[in-house]
């Protein structure tokens, strides 16, 4: 997988429906373990809450999970995941807190004030797309560095630490498509003097 979605942060919205009180969280996760935590722990805050439904989705294993948490089945749980799926967001967790206020909302109430928990939850989280990178590294000269330091960023690539000691140790990360314009256009500007080793593969945020 070359990108995938997620969200960028934990991050919590709501809104009253009927007197109902609905709260919207998500949160960017990456283990079942780690869901389970983030659910356990609004279940802990909202304890006198009517209802805490949840769902998340992980790229490792492909795990999909939901839970009606005691409201009609099909009406909480599924439309929560159907969200986030649709959404196409993977690695993230959402809970939707409900407070009842009163007033039953039916069958399709209920679907609608879960389907717009849930999507609250992932705005307020901010959807955005990861991007599989390169992660290299490199030494140049102090009079090389100012050209260098020009070009990754001209091939989309970002600098990620440098070090300054005898001579100037660039880290950073590329696109792989990227990788291969970038060595010649180093070796172009370096007389073949610098190379770029890779050392690692990681996702970045676009």
């Amino acid at each position: 997988m070359s990108s995938y979605k997620t969200i960028e942060k934990e991050n919590s919205d709501f809104f009253i429906e009927q007197r109902s009180k609905f709260i919207g969280y998500a949160k960017p996760v990456t283990t079942e373990q780690e869901a389970l935590d983030f659910i356990n722990e609004k279940r802990q805050l909202h304890w006198d809450a009517t209802h805490n439904v949840y769902a998340y989705v992980l790229r490792d294993g492909n795990i999909q999970r939901y839970s009606d948490d005691g409201e009609p089945h099909g009406t909480a749980g599924v439309p929560t995941l159907d969200v986030i799926v649709k959404s196409g967001v993977t690695d993230v967790v959402v809970v939707v807190t409900r407070y009842f206020g009163g007033i039953l909302l039916g069958a399709g109430g209920l679907v609608r004030a879960y389907t717009k928990g849930a999507k609250i939850a992932l705005t307020a989280g901010n959807i955005i797309t990861m991007q599989k990178c390169l992660v290299a590294r490199m030494k140049c000269d102090y009079n090389q560095y100012g050209k260098i330091s020009g070009l990754i960023p001209s091939l989309d690539g970002t600098i990620d630490n440098t070090e300054f000691t005898d001579c100037v140790d660039i880290e950073y990360h590329i696109a792989p498509e990227n990788f291969d314009k970038l060595q010649k256009q180093l070796a172009d500007i370096t007389c073949g003097s610098v190379v770029s080793e890779i050392f690692d593969e990681k996702y970045f945020k676009m």
